[in-house]
């Protein structure tokens, strides 16, 4: 296995000084020990694959010097026009270095959303003429192929990627970061939401712990699942899918379960959000200031006034909470009040270990979820 902090002395060994990207849970112990060994300026977690490009990018034009991007294969999607448009060879022509998480890789278990990602990364990387190397657990010292790689970005002025399998990166010991220490779990927050709904009412949950949480209270309750969407993937996509549903239900209350690097991730959502101002879209976000699915690294969602952003995007009545009266209140005037609505409820990290995952295939909760629709509708 390969030891963080030895992978990422070779890089720094070979002038690679700037790191950017969105965290992933195959890489989480290489982000660690980013964040921690990183002065000031040299790395940022990115609100989107896309812009992490965009930030090397400029990094490079600035200082000439090679750049490193990390992220899941799920952000393949994010990086592709900067990649081909900018960055390739027939445009700006910029060498730039890609470790890229491989969720989904054939014959290794995984969820359903990463199994055609995972099958079709290496035909997107050649497809894109974007070489690539690729890392695994076997191997115990990588000086050779990152020594290689800085030399062809170098040489071509072109990217090129390195594939990282699961279980590649030995535990890196990173000094406990400090934790939001808000009363309440997004879990309790999140079943609060739920309680209070009614039979008509629509659910679309974020990727990630939300989605899985959500599952597990409607079976601890013995509810079903048909009223929930589980965005299951597509980070960043779940409040666009309940405005597409709110936009073709107005009789039906839609509510929005979102996360903050989530939200952070398509942030331009919230405009249309606002602007089209369905009356029926409840939008909630849990913001506990991490990204709390893939290894609880750091977003700015704490540092920033979302409230003054949704507001300023047109959504008709904003509000914030941290306990569970506050919680209360604030639902109740969300149910009552015509929106768009924006709830953020403040929450500490962190999940049970024995959280379950969904039992039903996608397709499935697709399915029962349009039946729902149709027959309550």
């Amino acid at each position: 296995m390969l030891n963080p902090q030895e992978f990422v002395d070779c890089f720094r060994r070979n002038g690679v000084e700037f790191f950017s990207g969105v965290p992933d849970s195959l890489l989480k112990e290489l982000c660690a020990c980013i964040a921690h060994t990183s002065q000031s300026g040299e790395h940022i977690i990115a609100a989107n694959e896309g812009g992490a490009v965009a930030l090397a990018l400029g990094y490079h034009l600035a200082t000439r010097k090679v750049p490193l991007i990390y992220l899941q294969n799920s952000g393949l999607g994010n990086v592709v026009n900067p990649l081909l448009s900018l960055v390739d060879e027939d445009v700006y022509s910029v060498p730039m270095l890609f470790v890229i998480g491989w969720r989904g890789e054939p014959g290794v278990h995984d969820e359903p959303q990463h199994k055609k990602q995972g099958r079709v990364m290496i035909p997107m990387l050649e497809a894109m003429e974007i070489p690539y190397s690729i890392l695994g657990a076997d191997l115990d010292h990588a000086e050779v192929i990152v020594k290689d790689a800085v030399a062809h970005v170098r040489k071509t002025s072109a990217p090129f990627a390195l594939a990282i399998k699961k279980g590649t990166f030995s535990a890196y010991a990173a000094p406990q970061v400090e934790k939001t220490d808000f009363p309440l779990s997004r879990e309790a927050a999140i079943e609060q939401v739920i309680d209070v709904l009614e039979e008509r009412d629509v659910v679309v949950s974020t990727t990630g712990m939300p989605s899985r949480e959500v599952y597990e209270h409607r079976t601890q309750r013995g509810a079903g699942h048909q009223r929930d969407f589980l965005t299951v993937g597509g980070m960043g996509h779940a409040s666009q899918i309940a405005l597409g549903i709110a936009l073709q239900k107005p009789e039906r209350s839609v509510y929005c379960l979102d996360g903050d690097g989530a939200l952070l991730m398509h942030m331009g959502a919230l405009a249309l959000n606002g602007t089209l101002k369905p009356m029926n879209f409840k939008h909630i976000v849990l913001n506990n200031g991490a990204h709390d699915s893939v290894g609880g690294q750091p977003t700015v969602a704490l540092d920033i006034d979302i409230l003054g952003i949704a507001r300023a995007t047109g959504y008709a009545q904003v509000a914030r909470a941290r306990t569970e009266s506050e919680v209360r209140s604030c639902l109740q005037e969300l149910r009552t009040s015509p929106g768009p609505s924006f709830l953020e409820i403040q929450v500490r990290c962190g999940a049970r270990n024995e959280l379950g995952r969904p039992k039903t295939t996608p397709i499935q909760n697709k399915n029962a979820f349009m039946d729902f629709l149709e027959s309550a509708g």
